[in-house]
């Protein structure tokens, strides 16, 4: 799978975007990304190797310590994808916006059947 497939899939769960988000916040331990979810440490663990695999976290070892931190790159590369459409729907705003303007400036129409 490419990565950008990888980092689609991680994304794809709740669990694993709130993982993301707290980590935005700076490096925290298993324990403490497991805190406010209902469910077990082994759970965790295996979001967190999905997350990791996708390149979207990385773990350190410091002594007994193993903290996570984000990892922001492939959120880029995501960023950077979706940009391409953007573009694309800004052009057809764009054109909308024109077309609205055109009825604007003709006016109600006065015609009534």
């Amino acid at each position: 799978m490419d990565r950008l497939s990888l980092v689609f899939a991680a994304l794809a769960d709740p669990t694993r975007r709130a993982i993301l988000a707290r980590l935005a916040d700076g490096e925290a331990t298993v324990n403490q990304l497991a805190e406010p979810f209902p469910i077990s440490l082994q759970a965790v663990s295996k979001h967190l190797k999905v997350l990791e695999q996708a390149g979207l976290i990385t773990r350190g070892r410091d002594a007994q310590w193993r903290p996570c931190r984000l990892e922001a790159a492939p959120l880029r590369d995501i960023a950077d994808w979706a940009d391409q459409y953007r573009r694309f729907w800004d052009e057809r705003y764009d054109r909308l916006d024109e077309y609205l303007r055109t009825l604007q400036e003709q006016g109600p129409d006065t015609e009534e059947k």
